[in-house]
């Protein structure tokens, strides 16, 4: 029995032991890890997975029911089997109880008064000792782990496959939400993941660890026993984990270094301080590594009304550079950030149309804050500069912009400020609804008449007839400017 994996049909192949299959044949392949005696009704809180729990009856219920369930829990907690002494104080079995063990293939065996419990004890002991040496041996190597990193370098996939060989276990590791947690490790299926972090470490086939983490698990380390492998058992799967702690530990480190590094560098491109060749260089360093001869491009966008918190999490696997500025957030990447920012709820932003890498942020900041503008006043989410196509006729440059403001709306600019009224908000919502003077009044709560007065007030001040579709072409072009220029913000 010492050259394999130990099973319960080994100990029911044992002359010493006399034992004697009840139900839940199909199980007799189950490895046993140890054998122990409760008569607990429920001993699951006190199990590691893959015992032969060995009982004379005290603990085992009286109704079908509650039989029923007490199966049911001890297989729950990879139980290989239940060991139950004949003649002592076994209640009698009912149907109920026979019936689980056989849909779950869960061995129930009788253990002849004969035999006392350590004489199986012993049986499984003796069998797991030269076990016993091989998994001290792989626990040493694993506490070496930390010495390969730091005399060999190793990136993650290599450290965590050369642990997989040890331990004799397939490794996954995940967030609490299923998401990759370390690059380069599986993810495990979403059903293995526990309810909370505190659940017991078996599962069929291995165990399920949390990945510890200041404030909280990081998430988990799932490890299933290899076919044709010698598991290791939980000792090792426990310092797996714990090697996974440091090197999410290590990332997180890593990470906030950058995003300081990273905000910094887009402050100073923001102010115009780099020239293109080292902002190049610095956003290769950061991890945005696109160079002019290329396709790649990037955006920037503002963001306003989400969380650091949401944010980040939105963008945690995208590369990119942060900064906060007040109640906005600038960000730069290459143009698929757009689609994360428009996913986060709440969000308000607008995006600059792609640029080549190191180019002077002047214009895609402006454009950038335009279009968040835009998307603030729309309702929508994500708005990319050059969406309007109006807009694209418009010069970039501000004083020109400026210039058309006011020689065509300067007026009643100064007249709405002099008197607090709505006239070019009325006039621009009009526009926007097609010209429809019933929808515009609705959106405005007004009555048409109102709506009637003040477009007529615009044309005295303004000196434009909107019925001309030259005034017309003309004051639209130059509410689309006054946007741009962030003069309007209702």
């Amino acid at each position: 029995m010492a050259d394999h994996k130990l099973t319960v049909e080994d100990l029911l192949r044992s002359p010493a032991l006399q034992l004697r299959v009840l139900a839940g044949e199909a199980g007799l392949s189950r490895s046993v890890s140890w054998a122990h005696v409760s008569e607990l009704d429920d001993p699951t809180p006190w199990l590691l997975g893959a015992e032969v729990i060995m009982t004379t009856g005290i603990g085992v219920p009286r109704t079908a029911a509650r039989q029923r369930a007490y199966l049911e829990r001890l297989d729950d907690a990879g139980v290989s089997a239940l060991a139950l002494s004949a003649q002592l104080h076994v209640p009698p079995l009912r149907p109920a109880f026979f019936a689980a063990a056989e849909e779950r293939g869960m061995p129930v065996l009788e253990v002849p008064l004969a035999v006392p419990f350590i004489a199986i004890a012993q049986e499984v002991a003796a069998a797991l000792q030269e076990d016993a040496s091989h998994r001290l041996g792989a626990q040493l190597q694993v506490f070496g782990a930390l010495r390969w990193l730091a005399a060999e370098d190793l990136d993650t996939a290599t450290l965590f496959k050369r642990l997989e060989r040890l331990s004799g276990y397939d490794v996954y590791l995940s967030t609490r939400s299923g998401r990759p947690l370390l690059p380069g490790v599986p993810v495990p299926p979403p059903a293995v993941l526990p309810a909370v972090p505190d659940a017991p470490p078996t599962i069929p086939g291995g165990f399920v660890l949390p990945v510890s983490a200041p404030g909280g698990p990081a998430g988990y380390l799932v490890a299933f026993e290899r076919e044709g492998a010698r598991p290791a058992g939980l000792a090792v799967v426990q310092h797996i984990a714990t090697v996974a702690a440091l090197q999410v530990a290590m990332a997180r480190h890593e990470r906030e270094t950058l995003r300081r590094e990273g905000a910094e560098t887009l402050a100073e491109l923001l102010q115009d301080l780099l020239d293109p060749p080292a902002a190049r260089r610095r956003l290769a360093r950061l991890g945005l590594s696109m160079e002019p001869d290329t396709e790649s491009e990037m955006v920037l966008l503002v963001v306003r009304g989400v969380p650091d918190d949401a944010l980040r999490r939105a963008m945690d696997d995208l590369p990119h550079l942060m900064l906060r500025r007040g109640d906005e957030h600038y960000l730069l990447g290459p143009p698929g950030i757009g689609p994360a920012v428009a996913a986060v709820p709440g969000v308000t932003a607008g995006m600059s149309r792609p640029f080549p890498p190191g180019e002077p942020l002047r214009v895609a900041q402006r454009e950038a804050t335009w279009a968040a503008t835009h998307a603030a006043e729309s309702g929508r989410g994500l708005v990319l500069y050059g969406d309007d196509t109006t807009g694209r006729w418009l010069p970039e440059d501000p004083d020109t912009l400026a210039a058309l403001v006011e020689y065509v709306l300067g007026k009643v600019l100064a007249y709405d400020g002099a008197h607090d009224s709505s006239l070019l908000a009325s006039v621009r919502t009009w526009l926007e609804h097609n010209r429809h003077m019933r929808d515009a009044a609705a959106a405005l709560h007004i009555h048409p008449n109102t709506l009637a007065y003040r477009l007529r007030r615009f044309s005295e001040l303004s000196g434009r007839d909107l019925d001309s579709s030259a005034a017309f072409a003309e004051v639209w072009l130059a509410i689309r400017a006054a946007r741009q220029l962030g003069l309007l913000h209702n």
